[in-house]
C-alpha cells in the first residue's frame, strides 16, 4: 500500500507541474508572437504610449509619472515581504516537531523525507518570488528617475532624439514584467501548499489554476489595443511589432 501511495505522488504531482510550466510556456508564445492577444502584451504597449505621453510634458506630468511609479513600487514591496515573512514561516515549519504530520496527509506518501521536500519546494518558490520583486522595484526605482528626463530639450542632440523614450519604456516593461513572474511565483506556491494534504489536491488545483490564468491572460477584444485596421479587415502588425516583448528583455 505504501509503494501505491508513492507512485500516486511520483504521476500526479510531476503531471500537475507539467501543466503549469507547459501552459507559461504557450503564454511566452503568444506574448512573443501575438502581444496584442494576451493581457502582458496589450499592458505592454498602453505602458510605451503612457511614458511617451509622459516625457512629453515633463513639468505637467512629472508628479503623476513619480506618483504611479510609486505605488507600483509599493505594491512589490508588499509581495516581497510577504514572500520573505512566508519563507521564514515555512523555515520554522522545517524544524517542528514530526509527531503529527501524518495526520495533515490524505492520500500520497507520508514520510519525512516526503515532508521535508514538500515544504523546501513552497520554500524556493517563495525565495523566487522575494527576489523577482526585488528586480521589479529595482526597475522601478529607476524609471523613477529615468521618467523625468526633458525629451523635449535633449532633441536637440540628434543623437539621441528617440532614446529616452524607449529606454525608459524598456525599464518600465520590465519592471512590469518582473513584478508579474514574482506574481506567478504566489500562484504556483497554492498547488504546491495543497501537496502537504495530498496529490489529489495539488492535481486538481494545477488544473483549475491553469483554467482561471486563461481567462486572465487572454484578450478577446484586441483590435483597440493596436488601433489601425486596413480596408479589409486585417490588423496592422507595425505596432505590435514595437512591443517589447523579446526573451533578451527579460534579462537583468
Amino acid at each position: 500500500m505504501t509503494i501505491e501511495k508513492k507512485y500516486l505522488d511520483c504521476v500526479l504531482v510531476p503531471l500537475g507541474i507539467f501543466l503549469m510550466v507547459a501552459y507559461h510556456l504557450w503564454l511566452l508564445y503568444r506574448i512573443i508572437k501575438h502581444p496584442t492577444k494576451t493581457v502582458i502584451g496589450v499592458n505592454a504597449i498602453n505602458r510605451r504610449f503612457w511614458v511617451r505621453a509622459m516625457m512629453e510634458d515633463v513639468p505637467k506630468n512629472g508628479v503623476l509619472a513619480v506618483q504611479t511609479l510609486r505605488n507600483n513600487i509599493m505594491a512589490s514591496t508588499l509581495l516581497a515581504s510577504t514572500a520573505i515573512m512566508l519563507s521564514s514561516l515555512i523555515a520554522v515549519l522545517m524544524k517542528s516537531d514530526s509527531s503529527d504530520r501524518s495526520s495533515w496527509f490524505v492520500f500520497g506518501d507520508r514520510s519525512d523525507e516526503a515532508f521535508s521536500i514538500k515544504l523546501f519546494s513552497i520554500l524556493v518558490c517563495f525565495l523566487v518570488a522575494f527576489l523577482l520583486n526585488l528586480q521589479s522595484i529595482r526597475y522601478y526605482s529607476h524609471a523613477s528617475i529615468l521618467i523625468n528626463v526633458p525629451v523635449k530639450k535633449m532633441s536637440q542632440h540628434l543623437r539621441y532624439h528617440h532614446l529616452p523614450a524607449e529606454y525608459v519604456a524598456t525599464t518600465v516593461n520590465r519592471g512590469s514584467y518582473f513584478w508579474s513572474l514574482g506574481l506567478r511565483a504566489f500562484y504556483f506556491s497554492f498547488p504546491l501548499f495543497l501537496w502537504i494534504f495530498g496529490p489529489l489536491p495539488m492535481f486538481f488545483c494545477c488544473m483549475a489554476l491553469v483554467f482561471l490564468l486563461y481567462f486572465l491572460d487572454a484578450t478577446f477584444k484586441f483590435g483597440w489595443a493596436v488601433g489601425v485596421i486596413d480596408d479589409s479587415g486585417h490588423e496592422d502588425e507595425e505596432l505590435g511589432s514595437q512591443v517589447d516583448c523579446n526573451p533578451s528583455n527579460f534579462v537583468i
